[in-house]
C-alpha cells in the first residue's frame, strides 16, 4: 500500500547537487517548496526546472510550491551587531530609529506602521517569543516596552503581537513581484503569508491569474485573527497551510495543539486540503534521526487527518535532506495503519449539489463497504479526486489524466496517486479495460480485485464526472461490452 499522506519538501543550497536531489525523490517527496524568503528568481527557477527534469526521469510526478515572505515585521539592525536585554529593563521600538542605528535603549522597525498598532498593555514577542516585551506607553513614533523576558537580541529578529492584530497587508511589493515570477514558472501551488482574510486570498489569486497562473492558493494561517474567519478563508483558497512557528507565538504554544487539530479538521470539513508545517524533524538539520517528540508529532497530524506534512530547514540546508525524507514517509506509513486513519463519517448526511460531487462520494461510500483495492477516477481538472481524498479510508485512488498541471495539483492531495493517461478510445467499454491494463502495468490490482472507476461519459470536459463503475480485474478482458 502507498503512502497516503504527502510530504512537501523545501528546496535549498543542500538539494541543489542533482544527486541529493534525486536521492530526495527517490525517498518519496510529492511536492517541493521554493521559499521566497531566500535567494533570487534566477536560483529558484532553476530549482524548479530541475526538479521537474529529475522527476519526469525518474518516473515520478512532483508539485512545485512557492512559498510568499509576506509583511514579516522585523527589527533593524544594532550598531554592535546584538544587545543583551535584562528583565525588568527597557526597550523601545522607535520608528525613528534608522534601521542601522540600534543599540541598547531602542531600535527601529521594517514597518513603521507598527507603533499605529499597539497600545499600553501590549505584549511584543520577539525572535519567535525568546524575548518578550510589555508596552508601556507609546509616544510619537515610539513605544517604550518594558523586558518581561530578556535575553541575547541580535540584527533583524521577527516581531509578534500576542494576540494578534497587526495591520501590516498580506501582499508586499516584494510579493506582488513574486506573484508574477510564480506565473512565469507555471507554479502548482502560490503560498500566501501572514493572511488575515479572504480577501488577502481573493488579490493573491487575481495577480497569479493575471500574471498566466492556473495553480492553486495555499493560504498560511499564522496570523492570529485569521482564526476568526477561518471558514471564509479555507473557502477561498485551494489549501492552507498551518504554519506553527508565527501562529504559536501569537496565540500562545499551549493553544497551538488544540487550534491545530480543529484546522485539520474544518478544513476536511470544507473539503480543503491542509499542510501542517514548521519544525516537523528539526533536529534532522544536524542529526540523521528525528526525536521521540518529533515521530509523535508527524504521526498524530497524520491520525488527525492532515493532507501534507512539510519539512523546512530539514531539507533545504540541513545535512541530511534525503534521509529525513524516509524517516518522514516511514512514521506516516505506520500511523496510517492505525484504523482512526482509514475510517470516515464524513459528509454522510450531506446533500451534494452537483452531480460529479455525487459520484465521488457514492465511491467512495461504496468503497469502504466492499472489498475494494483501487479506485480510479479520470479527471479533467482533480476536482473529483479531491472530494473523494477527503473521506478517510484505506483505499488509493489514482487520477489518470491526460494534463500535467493536473496530475502534479494532485500530488498534495492525501491518498491521490497522479497517473499519466490519455484516452485513446471514444468506446466507454474499451476505456475500462485500458485503464484496468494501466493499474496492472502498475503492479497496484491483480486478477480478481475489484476496483471502482470514475469517468464522465463526455471524455475531455470539465466537471462531467457522472459514471462509477465496478470492475474485476480479469473480467475486463472478456467483456465485449455492459
Amino acid at each position: 500500500m502507498p503512502r497516503r499522506t504527502k510530504i512537501v519538501a523545501t528546496l535549498g543550497p543542500a538539494t541543489d547537487d542533482t544527486r541529493v536531489l534525486d536521492a530526495v525523490i527517490a525517498a518519496g517527496v510529492d511536492v517541493v517548496r521554493l521559499n521566497l524568503s531566500h535567494d533570487s528568481h534566477v536560483r529558484h527557477s532553476r530549482r524548479a526546472e530541475q526538479v521537474r527534469e529529475r522527476a519526469a526521469a525518474l518516473g515520478r510526478d512532483v508539485g512545485v510550491l512557492l512559498d510568499l515572505q509576506g509583511p514579516k515585521i522585523r527589527i533593524g539592525r544594532f550598531r554592535e551587531g546584538a544587545i543583551e536585554l535584562e528583565a525588568g529593563g527597557y526597550f523601545a521600538i522607535d520608528a525613528d530609529c534608522g534601521l542601522d542605528d540600534g543599540d541598547q535603549a531602542r531600535v527601529g522597525t521594517t514597518y513603521p506602521g507598527l507603533i499605529d498598532d499597539l497600545r499600553p498593555g501590549d505584549r511584543l514577542l520577539l525572535d519567535d517569543g525568546a524575548i518578550e516585551l510589555d508596552v508601556e506607553s507609546v509616544v510619537g513614533r515610539a513605544a517604550r516596552c518594558r523586558v518581561l523576558i530578556g535575553g541575547r537580541l541580535s540584527n533583524n529578529k521577527g516581531i509578534n503581537k500576542k494576540g494578534g492584530g497587526l495591520s501590516a497587508p498580506a501582499l508586499t511589493d516584494k510579493d506582488k513581484a513574486d506573484i508574477a515570477f510564480a506565473g512565469e514558472i507555471q507554479a502548482d501551488y502560490l503560498a500566501v503569508s501572514f493572511v488575515r482574510h479572504a480577501e488577502d486570498v481573493q488579490l493573491a489569486r487575481t495577480l497569479f491569474t493575471e500574471a498566466g497562473g492556473s495553480g492553486g492558493i495555499v493560504a498560511k494561517i499564522e496570523r492570529a485573527e485569521a482564526l476568526s474567519c477561518i471558514d471564509e478563508i479555507i473557502a477561498a483558497s485551494e489549501a492552507v497551510m498551518i504554519a506553527r512557528g508565527d501562529l504559536g507565538v501569537e496565540i500562545g504554544d499551549a493553544e497551538l495543539p488544540a487550534v491545530q487539530k480543529d484546522l485539520i479538521r474544518r478544513s476536511r470539513e470544507l473539503n480543503s486540503v491542509v499542510i501542517t508545517a514548521t519544525q516537523m524533524m528539526q533536529s534532522m538539520i544536524d542529526y540523521p534521526y528525528p526525536t521521540r517528540a518529533e515521530v509523535f508529532d508527524v504521526a498524530n497530524a497524520v491520525l488527525d487527518g492532515t493532507d501534507a506534512v512539510m519539512l523546512s530547514a530539514e531539507t533545504s540546508i540541513g545535512r541530511y535532506p534525503a534521509k529525513v525524507v524516509e524517516a518522514m514517509h516511514r512514521i506516516c506509513k505506520e500511523a496510517e495503519k492505525q484504523r482512526s486513519a482509514r475510517r470516515s463519517t464524513h459528509r454522510i448526511d450531506s446533500v451534494f449539489g452537483r452531480v460529479d460531487e455525487a459520484i465521488a462520494m457514492a465511491t467512495m461510500y461504496t468503497a469502504n463497504h466492499l472489498d475494494v483495492k483501487a479506485i480510479a477516477a479520470l479527471t479533467e481538472t482533480g476536482s473529483t479526486v479531491k472530494w473523494m481524498s477527503r473521506i478517510s479510508s484505506g483505499i488509493p485512488i489514482y487520477a489518470p489524466t491526460r494534463h500535467v498541471a493536473t496530475r502534479r495539483k494532485v500530488t498534495l492531495f492525501r491518498g491521490v496517486y497522479p497517473v499519466s493517461f490519455d484516452v485513446s478510445s471514444t468506446d466507454i467499454h474499451e476505456v475500462n479495460r485500458e485503464v484496468v491494463e494501466v493499474l496492472l502495468r502498475q503492479g497496484v490490482v491483480r486478477d480478481g480485485d475489484l476496483v471502482v472507476i470514475t469517468k464522465g461519459d463526455r471524455s475531455g470536459v470539465e466537471g462531467q464526472t457522472n459514471i462509477m463503475k465496478i470492475m474485476r480485474v480479469g473480467e475486463h478482458r472478456l467483456l465485449a461490452g455492459d
